[in-house]
């Protein structure tokens, strides 16, 4: 649903554009004396200037209130099982593939060579969580699996001719 609405603001965002441009370039042909018109896009530009500035800042305060998004959301006295995971180029060294249902485990993700982008996906292919896996730098990421089952691990960032061969699996008891 989300996308739909993302598509359609888009779309009615573009289609606004357009139709600016047409009216712009209709109004071009128009010759007409030069100050007057200066001075009210002057004062035009401040307003939308102004109204810009505006929204972005509300849009930015409200997209950012969530942060950090991966927190930690087992207890404070709960400790996750540490995995580490390191991606080369076309497969993953991951140091425990099978972990328990219910169980808190903390995703050390790291890269040997290049980018990429390390997903956990269930059954159905639905997305679990992601993060990047990148050269001298370590990423955290937390999951508590809640069902058993066989997750698999794809790369989501195109890191080579073999990049569609970067895949493994966990397996959830």
């Amino acid at each position: 649903m989300m996308q739909i609405i993302a598509w359609m603001t888009s779309f009615i965002l573009m289609l606004s554009i357009a139709v600016v441009f047409i009216w712009v370039a209709v109004k071009s042909r128009v010759r007409k004396e030069y100050d007057p018109i200066v001075k009210k896009w002057y004062k035009t530009r401040k307003v939308y200037g102004t109204g810009l500035i505006i929204l972005m800042l509300v849009v930015t305060i409200y997209t950012l209130r969530e942060l950090p998004y991966n927190e930690p959301v087992y207890g404070a006295t709960e400790e996750a099982k540490v995995v580490d995971v390191e991606a080369i180029q076309f497969g993953w060294d991951i140091d425990e593939r099978e972990l328990e249902a219910g169980e808190p485990v903390e995703f050390r993700v790291t890269g040997a060579d290049v980018n990429h982008g390390f997903g956990i996906y269930d059954e159905d292919m639905n997305l679990i969580q992601q993060t990047q896996a990148m050269p001298d730098y370590t990423n955290k990421v937390y999951v508590t699996f809640d069902k058993p089952g066989t997750y698999e691990i794809l790369c989501l960032e195109y890191c080579g001719a073999g990049h569609h061969m970067m895949k493994d699996e966990i397996v959830v008891k």
